[in-house]
């Protein structure tokens, strides 16, 4: 069965999980660029990238709108339910999902996935029902690093690099 969707959390995965406010009230968020190429590779390959959180950021819809990501869904309390609506209005079925969380908002969701990451500074709880923990903590690499599991995983290893050579 291969993976066809790949969906984000953004807090804790995409992000360290800080949120900084600066005087003006302003919050400000960093991303990976490497979790970025990683995220346009994929879609590169034909494959779908969704993201659903549990907050509401102009930051991160901008950052869903840079990396051309359609399926962004914010302000979300059942992220499960959310993506169940989601793979009916693409006709894909849940055994061809990567979902990647950090917390406990999360765990529905990568329970419900093919097969489920966590960045290595996730939650203790949800460590034990992830598929894999990985290497990188959230906001240093962690959703690159599921990707390119990912695509070694698939065996799209030369398509990947053919993007690129």
């Amino acid at each position: 069965m291969s993976i066809e969707l790949v969906v984000l959390d953004v807090d804790g995965t995409m992000t360290d999980s800080r949120i900084t406010y600066s005087e003006n009230g302003d919050e400000v968020k960093s991303f990976n660029v490497k979790d970025g190429l990683a995220i346009a590779s994929w879609r590169k390959l034909g494959k779908q990238v969704a993201i659903i959180t549990g907050r509401n950021s102009k930051i991160v819809a901008r950052r869903a709108q840079e990396l051309h990501i359609e399926h962004f869904y914010q302000g979300v309390d059942d992220k499960k339910a959310v993506l169940e609506r989601l793979l009916e209005k693409l006709d894909i079925g849940m055994e061809h999902v990567a979902a990647i969380g950090d917390d406990l908002n999360d765990m529905a969701m990568l329970k419900a996935a093919a097969i489920s990451f966590v960045p290595r500074d996730a939650s203790s709880y949800v460590d034990k029902i992830a598929d894999v923990v990985l290497n990188k903590k959230g906001g240093d690499g962690a959703v690159r690093e599921m990707i390119e599991y990912l695509i070694k995983k698939e065996g799209l290893e030369a398509q990947y690099m053919a993007l690129w050579e």
